[in-house]
């Protein structure tokens, strides 16, 4: 029994199968490449995108300096309860410059619950501010000071407590505890 033995042209064709075969492969690895870069450039830009929006509401807060009640009421007679509260604030280290105009302030007592927004007057649905170090409603440096008055929506009796959480317009939120003492005499108390 004799073999055929190969000649050079049965050689030429089975180099050219696998060469046809290699190329169609290194095609659908390049593909197959685009894809995970196309892939791997969009999850980059939304980790960006999270990543700046986190450090934005964990780094834009706003810091209560001072806060007071008033217990006296229309005619100027000090009585058993907080009808408004005013707070100082300003922006903390690091914070980009805060407009309270598009803050909300998120009002919470046992008996009451709602959401105050910017206006002109305090009423017990708005809030309002008044320039210390200032003007106007932006805080752009830590050395700014703004206050926030707010006429509370029900009035906080003696040992009473409620919070507030303070969102500006990134979404950073700052919570401030309201704490009636004990005993109201005086006709401004601490907070």
């Amino acid at each position: 029994m004799k073999l055929p033995t190969p000649n050079d042209s049965d050689r030429g064709q089975v180099g050219i199968g696998t060469l046809i075969i290699f190329i169609a492969l290194v095609l659908v690895a390049a593909v197959a490449a685009g894809v995970l870069v196309n892939t791997a450039g969009e999850l980059q830009t939304r980790a960006s995108d999270t990543g700046s929006d986190a450090q934005t509401q964990v780094s834009n807060q706003i810091d209560v300096v001072s806060a007071t009640g008033d217990t006296t009421d229309s005619s100027d007679t000090v009585t058993g309860q907080v009808r408004n509260v005013t707070l100082v604030v300003k922006k903390s280290p690091g914070s980009d410059p805060i407009d309270l105009r598009d803050a909300t302030i998120e009002y919470t007592s046992a008996d009451n619950s709602s959401t105050l927004v910017y206006a002109d007057t305090a009423d017990p649905s708005n809030f309002t501010t008044n320039n210390v170090t200032t003007t106007g409603t932006v805080l752009d440096n830590t050395r700014d000071r703004i206050e926030i008055e707010i006429d509370l929506p029900n009035e906080l009796e003696e040992d009473e407590s409620a919070e507030l959480k303070i969102v500006d317009q990134s979404g950073a939120t700052t919570t401030y505890g309201i704490d009636v003492p004990e005993v109201l005499n005086k006709k401004y108390i601490p907070v």
